[in-house]
């Protein structure tokens, strides 16, 4: 059963990570330009809001307080919540319609992120890492690209498969990864989604399951993803089969995230930029995070190690 945050409403929700620490769920509005977080109850919070200078594609928490997160044009690091950005690294792309998208840390405390051309004139966004353990200087690489839309970046629990989705081509793919020395090799198509049918509405009898969006892993190693218009998540075993499909209130999901003290909390951002009336009316949940109880619990967030 599915349950609404209260106060969560975002143009496009997105990012979502839960803090164990301070018990807060905190999510971004990319649209909106703002970081948010809970605070108090889960189930009836106060949800505070601190606005960025350009879009924020993603964010993760860092071990030694505050956080690390992407805007347009590079990665910034903060202290604390509401503190100076400070710049870590830049990247020399177009930023008139060239932008950070989706990302989290690594296992290792490494943090990465992808772009996203909102053109959608060509395959040349890319994945980078940001490494700065260790107090070293923060050193940035890129790690894959060809792709459209940078999303549904995610780990298997041993560290040894890299997830990396490009909504724009409906593909999700996997790389084997060897986390120490940041290696990736033998790429394959993980998961390969039907095409939009020409003429397909939300209430039109035509079949789609939506594109992959945000992502996630649980404690199985099973890669949860959201399927943005397609109404649901999809849970994938590391084989590729196809283990569950969940039905949401929404019908743009953009990224699940588990939480609470036992990692059972399913939290899925969502959004409304954008969609007709008819739609928000019908699914009024669309742009708020919502919530479930599940059965198998979610991975601890990885922290920015600098």
């Amino acid at each position: 059963m599915w349950t609404t945050l209260t106060d969560s409403l975002s143009q496009l929700g997105e990012s979502p990570f839960w803090h164990p620490l301070e018990r807060s769920l905190y999510w971004l509005d990319i649209p909106g330009r703002a970081a948010l977080r809970t605070r108090g109850d889960i189930h009836n919070p106060t949800v505070e809001r601190w606005d960025m200078p350009t879009e924020p594609g993603c964010m993760a928490p860092a071990r030694s307080g505050g956080v690390v997160i992407a805007l347009r044009d590079g990665i910034y690091r903060a202290r604390e919540w509401g503190g100076t950005l400070k710049a870590l690294a830049r990247v020399d792309h177009d930023v008139l319609k060239m932008r950070f998208n989706d990302g989290k840390c690594d296992p290792l405390g490494r943090f990465w992120a992808g772009t996203l051309n909102e053109a959608k004139d060509g395959a040349n966004a890319a994945l980078y890492c940001l490494d700065a353990r260790g107090g070293r200087a923060p050193a940035l690489k890129q790690m894959a690209n060809e792709a459209t839309t940078a999303n549904g970046l995610a780990f298997s629990p041993d560290a040894d498969t890299l997830y990396w989705a490009d909504t724009a081509a409906h593909r999700v793919v996997a790389w084997t990864w060897a986390a120490r020395v940041n290696t990736l090799s033998r790429r394959r198509v993980f998961q390969q989604f039907d095409e939009k049918p020409s003429g397909w509405t939300p209430e039109s009898p035509l079949r789609y399951q939506g594109r992959p969006d945000g992502a996630t892993v649980d404690a199985e190693g099973h890669y949860w993803v959201a399927m943005f218009e397609g109404g649901q998540l999809m849970r994938f075993a590391p084989s590729g089969e196809l283990v569950a499909s969940l039905p949401t209130p929404v019908q743009c999901p953009t990224m699940p995230c588990f939480g609470g003290d036992d990692l059972r909390t399913l939290f899925v951002t969502t959004a409304r930029r954008g969609r007709p009336a008819s739609e928000l009316e019908l699914r009024p949940a669309s742009g708020h995070v919502i919530a479930m109880r599940v059965a198998t619990p979610g991975l601890p967030v990885n922290f920015f190690e600098d």
